[in-house]
């Protein structure tokens, strides 16, 4: 075994496919037809959220521990993630019979411990920000003589991502652009080598969320701004690694950014047309399709989903905003006279339209309208925006003041 490589190579990719057998899925690359006939471009969707962790990373983690020597399995590893990085080591490590401890931050959710545990890693929390518990990892790592797999600065793992586009360009051959979701960089970096290497005229293009712009920071020498949290969590990285970079510079054509509403609204879409979960990370390629769609039109693009990990509570909003967004579920304020029966009417001209009431809050007391008027709050379910459309008209032209997606209830 081979623990140190000093670059990377479409030949260590290549080796690591062979290696992994039938350890690693071959995930689907699927053509989306709805979604390419919404963009203009022929998309290809390849989901490594199929992956039994139900993200990509565990193909680098592999790759990592299959390359350790003899003593370095028998003395165990050590890696720090709170995410996807930590089940992937985690499984492959407890498969192989290689001791696992994981790192974490103090306040990680109790569901990722146990998750992270449950696949048969040791979980150490320590460290109230995630690169205090980077750090802690190091000195434990030092101190017990434990090898780090670290999330994406290294070529065992740039090389194990690669074997993506090595199973990518098996599958569609003749892609134009392949775009890819860039945290630590660990990822576009091993498939653009692999891709580069067989088809230098395929793009690669990277993508990040503009709250953390690791890539595009670096490739544009730009300092580093802190903006807040962001949807894509697992490409929430604030520097791009040293050895990523490397690689980046060399085989990455561009890197694009795309903004918090643009990736809910990629969520939605692939969660509503494709029926595919996907986290935030797996959606900003498609959020780039969508943003920039002139650079796309007319040409066959391969989106790498690259993991499914994402929160339920998280999942269930987004899709409540989705249906808010495309006019299905809608929020009105309709002035009424306070007599028996306005209720009633209201009712009635929504029910004959065909549209459902979810929600019904009447108000009398905590009202500045005239004493013997009222208003109601109505929560309104509709097909589409025109069948909305429709009621609002008809409840408008019985004479009643609407008002749509009001911000206050008074």
């Amino acid at each position: 075994m081979n623990d140190q490589i000093n670059q990377l190579s479409v030949e260590d990719i290549k080796s690591a496919l062979d290696a992994f057998g039938g350890s690693i899925k071959h995930t689907p690359t699927t053509y989306a037809i709805t979604l390419s006939k919404i963009t203009g471009a022929e998309i290809y969707i390849k989901n490594e959220n199929a992956q039994f962790t139900s993200s990509f990373k565990e193909r680098g983690a592999l790759n990592k521990l299959m390359n350790l020597t003899d003593e370095q399995k028998k003395r165990g590893v050590i890696a720090a993630s709170a995410g996807n990085h930590a089940q992937g080591v985690a499984f492959h490590g407890s498969r192989l019979g290689i001791p696992t401890t994981i790192a974490m931050p103090l306040g990680t959710p109790f569901v990722k411990v146990s998750n992270t545990e449950e696949l048969g890693a040791k979980v150490v929390q320590v460290g109230e920000r995630f690169d205090e518990t980077a750090e802690e990892a190091m000195k434990m790592a030092e101190e017990q003589n434990l090898t780090v797999v670290h999330p994406f600065d290294d070529y065992h793992v740039m090389a194990g991502q690669g074997t993506i586009g090595l199973e990518l360009l098996e599958d569609v051959s003749d892609v134009d652009v392949v775009l890819v979701p860039v945290g630590g960089g660990g990822l576009i970096a091993g498939i653009a080598t692999a891709i580069k290497s067989i088809n230098s005229k395929i793009k690669v293009i990277g993508v990040q969320s503009e709250r953390f712009p690791s890539l595009y920071r670096a490739m544009n020498d730009e300092e580093y701004v802190p903006q807040g949290s962001t949807l894509a969590e697992g490409i929430a990285v604030k520097n791009i690694g040293e050895k990523t970079l490397e690689v980046c510079k060399k085989y990455v054509d561009d890197v694009l950014l795309v903004s918090e509403e643009e990736i809910e609204k990629a969520l939605g879409l692939l969660l509503t047309i494709e029926k595919t979960v996907c986290e935030g990370a797996g959606a900003c390629p498609l959020a780039a399709v969508i943003r920039y769609p002139e650079v796309f039109k007319g040409k066959k693009v391969a989106l790498i989903v690259s993991g499914g990990n994402i929160d339920t509570r998280l999942l269930a909003s987004i899709l409540m905003r989705s249906l808010v967004r495309d006019g299905r579920i809608t929020r009105l304020k309709i002035e009424l006279p306070d007599i028996p029966g306005a209720l009633s009417i209201i009712s009635s001209i929504i029910g004959n339209k065909g549209g459902n009431i979810i929600d019904v809050s009447h108000h009398r007391l905590f009202t500045e309208l005239p004493a013997k008027e009222t208003y109601s709050n109505i929560t309104l379910e509709t097909r589409d925006s025109q069948h909305f459309e429709d009621i609002l008209e008809e409840l408008r032209s019985e004479g009643f003041v609407v008002t749509v997606n009001p911000n206050i209830d008074m």
